[in-house]
């Protein structure tokens, strides 16, 4: 179990955690380092270095800290993620898709805009600092509910109370799984399993939903019924020691009758559902539809922005080696459902090949062009953006 963990920890790449060991030194001696993780972990005397803390930018504006565990120890949470995760992936719910073997957050999207056709409102729900205010009682009470091996009660507790490394200062940790663990995303979706998806069963069995991790759509039928679904979800939510954001969190009217004023549409996993105007047989109706949300394209520009393109001295043709890499990556995910919601993105990108062709090439703009449009003709695939926005 270790080395099929090792396998897979490696695979996923990462960084160093505090003990500063890499990839390159854990492989200079392997054998006696999962050597003595495994006698660790079989003797029940394994415990966790602290976690290193690790402050990212959000898309949506702000900062999320990240908690980066040291190589063995993802290793470590590797062998009890497989392990649980055999146990509690077939208990899951239908309406849950983060970070699960076999679903993607296309089909939640997917799944979100079908359930629009027949609910009018939307509940957009926002938990303010999820991953950060987990009750560890809650969720030791939970695990032991649906593991009973006690090897796994013990290292996900530890995995828990770790401390965490900012910077210098050690600092312990008495709520809240850190994000960037191997395990924290299988107990946090086992956390909301109970808080939120059985609960939902329970009490409102009727309420399709969608919840990718703590994204969370609500559909309902009426203004009423939305408004009091979400007033039962927030004190749910209270009772179990989470907080719905009060700003982010909304009801939202994709076509319904309503004596308040909600927005029109709903950001969920990068995608804008909103009511679109269509014709179905002679009849123009209006219909849900899915656009690439405006919050991603200005988080895709700013990424173009900063890797400055127009300043790199090299040729087209390593430059493009380059970029593809990540131009592939974003037509993977934000094509899914329209390709042409992206086309001011590559407009732009192609704009920024143009900067740099008048900086690598001292030529006017016009001259620039010329040359760009002479290297799209001559290998059209050289971006993989130009097989649908040429220069």
């Amino acid at each position: 179990m270790v080395l099929e963990a090792y396998k897979k920890v490696k695979a996923n790449k990462g960084s160093s955690g505090v003990d500063g060991m890499t990839w390159e030194l854990l492989d200079s001696n392997l054998g006696r380092h999962l050597y003595k993780l495994w006698n660790r972990l079989s003797s029940g005397t394994y415990f966790p270095m602290p976690v290193k803390q690790v402050v990212i930018r959000k898309k949506s504006g702000g900062t999320r800290s990240l908690g980066i565990p040291t190589l063995l120890d993802r290793i470590a949470q590797q062998v009890v993620k497989h392990h649980l995760e055999m146990q509690l992936e077939p208990l899951f719910h239908d309406s849950s898709f983060g970070y699960r073997p076999g679903r993607s957050a296309h089909d939640a999207v997917a799944r979100s805009q079908r359930n629009c056709f027949n609910h009018d409102f939307a509940l957009d729900l926002d938990i303010q600092g999820y991953f950060d205010n987990i009750d560890h009682d809650l969720m030791m009470k939970a695990l032991r509910h649906y593991c009973k091996d006690k090897w796994v009660h013990l290292y996900a507790e530890r995995w828990l109370k770790a401390d965490v490394m900012k910077g210098l200062e050690r600092h312990s940790r008495l709520k809240g799984t850190p994000q960037g663990g191997v395990i924290s995303p299988l107990l946090s979706n086992l956390f909301l399993h109970v808080v939120f998806d059985k609960w939902m069963d329970k009490f409102h069995p009727e309420k399709p939903f969608e919840r990718y991790a703590d994204d969370i759509i609500v559909h309902c039928k009426t203004e009423k019924q939305a408004q009091f679904v979400l007033r039962s979800i927030r004190q749910r939510m209270q009772v179990c020691g989470l907080k719905l954001h009060p700003d982010k969190t909304r009801i939202v009217n994709l076509r319904g009758k309503s004596e308040k004023r909600y927005p029109r549409k709903y950001d969920f996993l990068g995608f804008s559902i909103q009511p679109v105007m269509r014709k179905v047989n002679n009849r123009l109706m209006l219909l849900p539809g899915t656009f690439v949300s405006q919050s991603s394209k200005k988080a895709i520009r700013a990424k173009f922005n900063e890797m400055e393109i127009h300043k790199r001295r090299k040729p087209i043709a390593e430059l493009a080696r380059e970029l593809n890499p990540l131009i592939k990556g974003l037509i993977g995910y934000y094509h899914k459902f329209w390709e042409g919601g992206m086309r001011d993105v590559w407009n732009q990108l192609n704009h920024r090949l143009l900067k740099w062709v008048k900086w690598e090439k001292g030529l006017y703009k016009y001259a620039s062009l010329r040359w760009l449009r002479l290297q799209y003709k001559q290998n059209p695939g050289l971006f993989a953006h130009w097989i649908l926005v040429q220069p």
